[in-house]
């Protein structure tokens, strides 16, 4: 049962690798929607890079009215940095083969604590890994939305990518898990 269960999480994980570099590569979905270019960006940078001298997460507000309030129809922009430069990618890149792997693992561990009747179905194997794409999606992805964050469009598309790709998951993990007729 547990070479079955890391061999399910392997192929996951494969999937997972596979879809990234589709979706990625081949369309461009990261490029387009989280990593657009700005106009006057290196005079942008070169202000960002006087003024945020910390890692963290920055919101940019519009000057307070005379009530001291925020003005209603103006843009709120959000920045962030992690303090580190195009050298780190590499290391980014570890992390992110790391949750290929593990995520995968603890999806097809937590289906291996499913029923044998519910586990028998291939398609309730695949809606399982669906399912766990949905949460993450709106708890990670849809949370993007608001304030100094990305627009509600923007915010949909990275939560179905995020749900296609549990899914994709799925449907390798669903064809090694174990399960009995």
């Amino acid at each position: 049962m547990r070479t079955k269960l890391l061999l399910s999480a392997l192929a996951g994980a494969g999937a997972l690798v596979v879809w990234t570099v589709v979706i990625n590569v081949m369309f461009g979905f990261n490029v387009r929607y989280t990593m657009q270019p700005l106009p006057n960006e290196r005079e942008l940078y070169e202000v960002l890079k006087r003024h945020v001298t910390e890692p963290g997460v920055y919101l940019c507000n519009p000057a307070l009215t005379a009530e001291g309030r925020f003005p209603g129809n103006e843009p709120v922009f959000g920045v962030r940095t992690a303090g580190v430069g195009h050298e780190a990618a590499g290391a980014g890149m570890l992390f992110g083969l790391a949750q290929y792997l593990l995520l995968p693992l603890a999806g097809a561990w937590l289906l291996s604590g499913t029923s044998e009747r519910f586990r028998a179905r291939y398609a309730d194997r695949v809606l399982f890994f669906a399912a766990l794409g949905l949460i993450a999606a709106v708890a990670g992805d849809l949370s993007e939305y608001g304030i100094g964050g990305a627009p509600l469009s923007t915010a949909l598309l990275l939560a179905a990518r995020t749900a296609a790709g549990w899914t994709v998951t799925g449907l390798a993990v669903a064809a090694v898990m174990p399960h009995k007729h």
